[in-house]
């Protein structure tokens, strides 16, 4: 028999309180990017996340957890999650970072992830990113979906994921790592693989909220955890992308809490009427 999955289902409430974390992400994933010049250490970043998640009345979600010593993840290049920022890692011209960033504010977490490329960079790094992002935004898309009709399972994300990466070329899906339920707890029931077979898993229903978050290479997807304990980089050195965003599922659509417009610009009509749409 499997694992028993025990889900956390949010009232609208809670989910409008998660709206509000997640807007405190998206402000310190904003200000980072922007600061995201060669030069910069990955630890000038991580305080500049501290200072904007701590200036919003909000917690880092990331530093302390399980020893974590840090509030982002700063991987760079062939490290695909979990790098620690460091003072003596400072980014070149043509790198690739990816940031994850969490915070929690009253009690309820958002968690989202972005990758950026420092200056100019190589035309196939900014298409890496492209990539990935399609893919996030195809599972969310599925998720809303089968949340409408009411027939969406779990791994439809799984499957919508997998394919759009698969039609883009072809690249990694890293495995054993991906998207997890969020709310209350930053890491919850159910876990979201990258890739799959659709209608299986837990029924997509409204109150569920999800980490929706995938990870590809340019090159073979094995990926090893250094001694560290938590930097995780591609067993062949091959440049990797992460990305991520928190969604929930409403009754009338679905709300991507750490996007500042809700998602509206990728998913439309998707997209739940608690986020207002644009006046202009």
């Amino acid at each position: 028999m499997g694992q028993q999955v025990e889900i956390e289902l949010k009232t609208p409430e809670q989910i409008g309180l998660m709206r509000r974390a997640g807007l405190v992400v998206a402000d310190a994933l904003a200000r980072m990017r922007a600061a995201v010049t060669p030069g910069v250490s990955t630890a000038d970043l991580d305080k500049i996340a501290e200072e904007t998640i701590r200036a919003a009345g909000a917690i880092p979600s990331f530093k302390g957890y399980h020893g974590y010593p840090a509030s982002i993840c700063s991987s760079v290049n062939d490290q695909v999650v979990h790098a620690i920022p460091n003072a003596r890692q400072v980014l070149r011209e043509g790198d690739l970072i990816s940031i994850d960033c969490g915070a929690e504010l009253d009690g309820w977490h958002g968690d989202a992830a972005i990758t950026v490329v420092v200056g100019e960079g190589h035309p196939d790094l900014r298409r890496l990113i492209r990539v990935a992002e399609d893919a996030m935004w195809s599972g969310i898309a599925a998720a809303a979906r089968g949340a409408r009709s009411g027939k969406g399972r779990l791994t439809d994300i799984s499957y919508a994921i997998q394919s759009s990466i698969r039609k883009a070329g072809r690249y990694g899906i890293v495995s054993g790592y991906g998207g997890h339920g969020i709310g209350s707890a930053m890491h919850q029931d159910p876990f979201v693989e990258n890739s799959g077979r659709p209608g299986k898993g837990p029924v997509l229903r409204p109150g569920m909220a999800l980490a929706i978050e995938p990870m590809i290479t340019r090159g073979k997807p094995k990926v090893a955890e250094l001694d560290d304990g938590w930097t995780v980089v591609t067993v062949d050195g091959s440049i990797a992308v992460h990305v991520e965003h928190t969604m929930a599922i409403c009754d009338d659509g679905v709300w991507v809490l750490t996007a500042e417009d809700g998602g509206r610009a990728r998913l439309g009509d998707l997209v739940t009427s608690r986020e207002p749409a644009p006046t202009s």
